[in-house]
């Protein structure tokens, strides 16, 4: 189907599904595995319509998008949801199944980085919404193995495979996918130290329903304040700490601005206990360790040019150097940074 005839189909689902006349339709923000749409309506309405390839599983986009409407009843700044003349969340027609939600006006992903009064606001925002989602009835925050949130022996299986792929398809050297294969093993070189050095965590972290992809695309902001929380994984389990640290710890964040993450963080962190003082100090304490951690033990995106080389862009490659680079970072300082959060915590 052609992005032409897609736009018209959508406008047609919009009209008859969703008793919204569009007035325009036109292709919108990519997104990683969706195809979105921004529709004006004649009310001056703008609405953001998510199209799922074939194949999604759209159960687990229905729990999904639930679990962002638990959100937002709770008050985290969460897109509303349009819903179906039938009351659905997601309409199927023309070989189209979407979503449609609120339209998100004058605001930019976190993408940028975190400067300023955001470190504050986005600490906050996820400190509301990891209250909130803690009340979710699929279950209580739980203990879980530190070892599990930061697991050194899965990534060292997943690395030495990948590099076993590597010496089976030598790359051309110079190339993106030549410096993934010397990163692999790099990084697979690098685990007994980054092992001992997640020794250090507590014992047991605490688990919980998270939002579950919170990256930077996934955090709008609007000036200093978060305008909105996207595009929720259905309701699982996850450390919070770790949640916590992959967006104030984002690496195009502690790159860019290397005087300002660790009193950043030490911001973020503060303005979190006072929205969610459930949790508990040890957790906040272990942030920045996560985080080196978990970019230590992750494989992204290492395998990309092997699995889908079409992945394989411009902004993919710098992001995957400035990951490697930060997991470098937050080593270095992460005692400084965890000095500061004591500071902070006591």
């Amino acid at each position: 189907m052609s992005a032409e005839s897609d736009v018209m189909v959508v406008a047609g689902i919009l009209a008859l599904l969703y008793r919204i006349t569009p007035a325009a339709v036109s292709e919108g923000p990519a997104g990683t595995a969706t195809r979105n749409y921004v529709a004006g309506d004649r009310a001056d309405r703008r609405w953001f319509v998510k199209a799922y390839p074939r194949g999604t599983d759209m159960e687990a986009e229905r729990k999904a998008l639930a679990l962002g409407e638990s959100a937002r009843a709770a008050g985290v700044p969460v897109p509303a949801v349009r819903r179906t003349v039938t009351g659905e969340v997601i309409a199927s027609a023309g070989g189209l199944s979407v979503s449609v939600t609120e339209y998100v006006a004058d605001a930019e992903t976190a993408e940028g980085g975190l400067s300023g009064g955001r470190w504050d606001a986005v600490g906050e925002a996820v400190g509301c919404l990891h209250r909130a989602l803690a009340r979710h009835p699929v279950g209580p925050p739980r203990p879980v193995a530190a070892r599990e949130v930061c697991d050194v022996a899965r990534a060292g299986r997943r690395l030495r495979e990948l590099l076993a792929r590597w010496a089976a398809v030598p790359p051309a050297p110079g190339e993106f996918a030549s410096w993934c294969a010397q990163t692999t093993q790099q990084r697979l070189a690098a685990l007994p130290d980054a092992a001992a050095r997640l020794e250090k965590l507590p014992a047991t972290l605490t688990a919980q329903i998270v939002h579950g992809d919170l990256a930077s695309p996934n955090l709008l902001l609007r000036g200093e304040e978060v305008a909105a929380v996207i595009d929720f994984r259905p309701p699982g389990h996850r450390s919070a700490a770790w949640e916590l640290g992959r967006i104030v710890l984002d690496p195009r964040t502690v790159l860019a601005r290397p005087d300002e993450w660790i009193p950043g963080l030490a911001r973020a962190v503060d303005a979190y206990r006072a929205a969610n003082p459930e949790l508990a100090a040890e957790d906040l304490l272990a942030v920045p360790r996560v985080a080196a951690g978990y970019l230590a033990c992750s494989g992204f995106p290492l395998s990309e040019p092997l699995d889908d080389p079409a992945s394989v862009t411009p902004a993919l490659e710098a992001y995957g150097r400035a990951r490697h680079e930060a997991a470098c970072v937050l080593w270095e300082r992460l005692d400084e940074a965890e000095e500061v959060l004591r500071d902070v915590l006591r």
